[in-house]
């Protein structure tokens, strides 16, 4: 019996590991339009929750599902986020020049370049916030913000596994069919913790059904 148990955990583990290229593959192809990434990002988030996470549902029919339902929205939220990054790096890339040339701004832009740190792990809250909440852009946007600042130690955490993820995948460029799915694994373990302590109780009552219907 021993044995049987020990293979079945490899079974679960071999097949958490295909969802997880699955929807990698997924989140890579709906990406690549750039317009569409943060629809893409949404996607994968709900994808890993509701199903790698969850076991509720199939890969492609959640992904495409968050994909469509919140392509609107979450296309709005990225071009703004895109602009923000545009205004942030040329601020560093100004003020670098100017340390460069001797002049004293070196603060100035450490500043920069803590703000694109942190806009990274904003966006990353951001897309996760929209595949789990219905909010309009103001809020979505300040939310995501006001979250990502009052946990800063996960924060870190997540910016962390994500800076680690993009260095394996300048080092081993395949690993990109794989870790886009493992950091939203993580990130999903961080974040519906976080995401439960503004949940209602109706809805954490709601998620809790949800997850028993699954077992």
């Amino acid at each position: 019996m021993e044995r049987f148990g020990h293979e079945n955990k490899l079974f679960t583990i071999a097949g958490k590991l295909v969802d997880c290229f699955y929807v990698s593959v997924l989140w890579l192809l709906f990406s690549l339009p750039v317009v569409t990434f943060g629809a893409s990002c949404a996607a994968l988030y709900y994808t890993v929750h509701k199903t790698i996470r969850g076991g509720r549902g199939y890969i492609w029919q959640s992904f495409w599902g968050a994909f469509r339902s919140n392509l609107k929205q979450t296309v709005k939220l990225w071009l703004l986020m895109l602009l923000t990054f545009a205004f942030l790096f040329a601020d560093l890339r100004i003020t670098y020049i100017a340390v460069t040339k001797g002049m004293p701004f070196r603060g100035l832009c450490f500043v920069f370049l803590f703000l694109l740190l942190f806009w990274v792990v904003w966006s990353i809250v951001l897309f996760a916030y929209a595949a789990r909440f219905e909010n309009g852009v103001k809020d979505t946007l300040k939310n995501a913000a006001v979250i990502s600042l009052a946990h800063l130690p996960w924060a870190v955490l997540i910016l962390a596994a994500v800076l680690i993820a993009a260095l394996f995948v300048f080092l081993v460029p395949p690993m990109v069919l794989l870790l886009p799915a493992g950091v939203a694994y993580l990130c999903e373990m961080i974040l519906e913790r976080i995401f439960c302590k503004y949940m209602s109780k109706e809805d954490l009552e709601r998620e809790s059904l949800l997850m028993e219907r699954s077992l």
